[in-house]
């Protein structure tokens, strides 16, 4: 069919417009908008695909302005001049006359186009009678009229086609020269900032008003939102909020309130409600000066003081201080701030120091971490450590006696200074520290995390610097970057984040938000369960029996065990073992009666049970033993609480008695016994509560499932209630 429409009568001319009309594009919208290399990727295909008439395949989820793409293809090829048209093919005849013709002379669509473009918009919505018509269209150039006879020859075809797709089209792709797979906004979130600009600048002309300005914390926020609809999504959200904003100069977060992610729901950013708060954390103060220019010292005095003072915690403030407060103190901290203490952590100080002086030295490489390695083994190297910990705990009375605490200090020190010898950053930290396990645990639970937002990391950041360390960079300071080599958009739980604000400083982004969240939403959001961690729950489960096994001895009548090595031993191991054994036990219990339950099923008629415990498959150990954090933190704080009511608050006359003098006189600070005893039983009640919540929250399943487990934490419960709280 030629184009030269001269030769063409009047009345064919006006058949032909009045067949277009419904279909014609008149011009491509707007150009490819956005400088990530997704957008100039996409240019290159649409130039590339402007210098042929080959098939097109336009692929790309919906709201992605597919069709304006197509249109651009044909706008900047040689044929520009010639007619474009867009059918849908939801709505095109199963016949396929409107788009082939018919043989008594009514002409179709690519018989009018002549050597324009024709786009089937949707091509997966195409009847399935069409496909093997289309297929010969692709492969041949070819058509036939409908009602033509097979005789016939077929008609060859001028126009160009380009085909638009939610789907992939397997038919279609082998006979397409150019495929052009258009990324999700979800993906390209560097783009986001110049589309939301366009499209403001749009709706303000079109409307006549004056154009606002977008602030830096609801750009955040859009690129934080994963944009199911795309563009399309996007270009509503922006004049919603500019219709919202009722003229006002700026669009703020709060017209955009329907961004808000999934990941990010319940939380509470700190940092933008106190600034006080981002300016001491972004400070030289938290935590180097802090580090060197007290905890450094004040350690070293502490372990002097346990090796030359007098050795029982009556007469030592070191061993008072060790024992009396810091072990109560940062189990209380662990649901409010998690894992800071870490951050301020001596053992580690000593390890920076020894490597900064070991490469001013003798400069080299240290290695890096062999992260599956690491992940595999380090967990089971610390849970032995804690193991020989709690041995060495109990069979030499190391509460009591200086010296051998100080040799706990600095035993894990040594650790964290011979793996800074030869790693990077914190390796010590990260894997292999006993404390520092214990505190990745329990911080599980904190109602505060440290955080990234996604989209504006991926969006705006190009050199990590959070993560890698680098330059000041507009507001970001100057880093080694982070010492556990943890990317804060990237954290699913708080284990591997130590809060010593690295990422924070380094950001220039203000992409960083310290948040305040329900306690322990990842362990049934994000979580990823692991065995060693399981382990390491459970021993310190038993750890707080073992703690008190002179009232366990004495609840059995047994004798005193303390003066002979291998009974304690035995009784010792035999108390972990049993401790982490009920729950092993009752989950063997639960999975018992699910397998009783589908047995008794399949052989009643009626497939109804009288009774049933549990109808439901539970889920893996690993996964429900996380349900009892909050008992053993519980269990381990109510058995610190008498050393803390109780001794701590002798630290007048034990001060004086550390250095050879009177403090008889002196006053002292110690709560009642029954006070004692109420505040430890209600810690053990509202642990329980908490642990039947969150086994709940994380076997998501019908509560009268989980029987078994609930009464495994009253019967736990119980039993460190007649050793912790009785005997006070």
């Amino acid at each position: 069919m030629s184009s030269n429409y001269s030769e063409i009568s009047l009345e064919w001319i006006q058949d032909r417009s009045q067949v277009l009309q419904p279909y014609l594009i008149t011009k491509a919208e707007r150009g490819i908008i956005g400088k990530s290399r997704y957008a100039m990727r996409l240019r290159q295909e649409i130039k590339s695909a402007s210098e042929d008439r080959q098939p097109v395949l336009i692929l790309g989820e919906p709201g992605l302005d597919k069709d304006n793409i197509a249109a651009l293809i044909h706008f900047n090829s040689a044929y520009r001049r010639e007619a474009i048209a867009k059918v849908n093919c939801s709505l095109v005849q199963t016949s396929g006359a409107d788009l082939f013709g018919r043989a008594d002379g009514n002409h179709g669509l690519l018989t009018y186009l002549g050597k324009g473009t024709l786009v089937l918009n949707n091509i997966q919505e195409l009847p399935n009678e069409l496909r093997p018509q289309i297929v010969q269209l692709l492969k041949n150039g070819t058509f036939r009229r409908v009602g033509s006879n097979a005789t016939d020859a077929p008609l060859t075809c001028e126009s160009r086609i380009i085909m638009v797709s939610e789907k992939r089209q397997s038919t279609c792709e082998s006979y397409v020269k150019h495929s052009i797979k258009v990324p999700s906004l979800r993906v390209r979130k560097a783009d986001i900032k110049p589309h939301v600009e366009y499209y403001i600048s749009l709706f303000c002309r079109d409307r006549g008003i004056p154009k606002p300005t977008i602030t830096a914390e609801a750009l955040r926020g859009l690129q934080s939102y994963d944009f199911t609809g795309n563009l399309k999504e996007l270009q509503l959200l922006v004049e919603r909020a500019i219709l919202q904003s009722q003229g006002a100069p700026s669009l703020n977060e709060s017209v955009f309130w329907s961004t808000q992610p999934k990941g990010k729901k319940f939380r509470f950013n700190l940092l933008n409600v106190y600034p006080n708060l981002r300016r001491f954390l972004r400070s030289d103060w938290f935590p180097d000066r802090l580090n060197y220019g007290f905890t450094f010292a004040f350690f070293a005095i502490v372990v002097a003081m346990l090796f030359l003072a007098p050795q029982t915690r009556e007469q030592n403030i070191a061993l008072n201080f060790f024992w009396a407060w810091w072990w109560p103190l940062i189990l209380i901290s662990f649901p409010f701030v998690g894992r800071l203490w870490c951050s301020i952590c001596p053992f580690m100080i000593y390890g920076e120091v020894v490597q900064r002086l070991s490469l001013w030295l003798f400069p080299r490489q240290l290695k890096h971490w062999n992260r599956d390695v690491s992940e595999r083994w380090g967990g089971w190297f610390l849970f032995g450590l804690f193991v020989l910990i709690y041995l060495w705990e109990e069979l030499w009375d190391l509460q009591n006696t200086a010296y051998l605490s100080a040799y706990l200090l600095l035993l894990i020190t040594a650790g964290a200074m011979i793996c800074s010898l030869i790693f990077e950053r914190r390796y010590w930290c990260r894997y292999l520290c006993p404390i520092g396990g214990m505190n990745g645990l329990f911080a599980k639970l904190s109602m505060t995390e440290l955080r990234a937002q996604q989209g504006t990391c991926s969006a705006e950041c190009t050199t990590y610097q959070c993560y890698k360390g680098g330059v000041k960079k507009g507001e970001g300071l100057e880093t080694n970057g982070c010492p556990l080599y943890s990317h804060p958009a990237q954290l699913q739980d708080n284990r591997d984040c130590v809060l010593c604000m690295t990422c924070l400083k380094a950001c220039p982004h203000r992409s960083v938000e310290f948040n305040l969240r329900p306690p322990a939403i990842e362990l049934w959001t994000t979580h990823v369960p692991r065995t060693y961690e399981v382990a390491l729950l459970l021993l310190l489960l038993g750890g707080a029996f073992l703690h008190r096994l002179p009232e366990i001895t004495s609840f059995f009548g047994l004798p005193t065990i303390t003066a002979a090595f291998f009974p304690h031993l035995a009784v010792s191991l035999l108390i972990l073992i049993v401790a982490a054994a009920i729950p092993l036990i009752t989950y063997g219990i639960m999975r018992s009666l699910y397998f009783l339950t589908i047995i008794w099923r399949k052989n009643c008629e009626d497939n109804q049970l009288p009774f049933s415990i549990t109808a439901c498959k539970p889920r893996s150990f690993i996964q429900l033993a996380y349900g009892y954090l909050p008992l053993v933190l519980g269990a381990n704080l109510a058995h610190y609480l008498r050393l803390f009511l109780q001794e701590a608050g002798r630290v007048l006359p034990v001060t004086w008695a550390t250095f050879g003098l009177d403090g008889s006189t002196l006053p002292i600070f110690i709560a009642h016994p029954a006070v004692i005893s109420f505040l430890q039983g209600t810690t053990l009640i509202f642990s329980v509560l908490l642990t039947w919540v969150l086994t709940q929250k994380i076997a998501k399943q019908p509560w009268r499932s989980l029987i078994p487990q609930h009464l495994s934490a009253v019967i736990l419960a119980i039993a460190l209630w007649i050793v912790i709280v009785a005997p006070t």
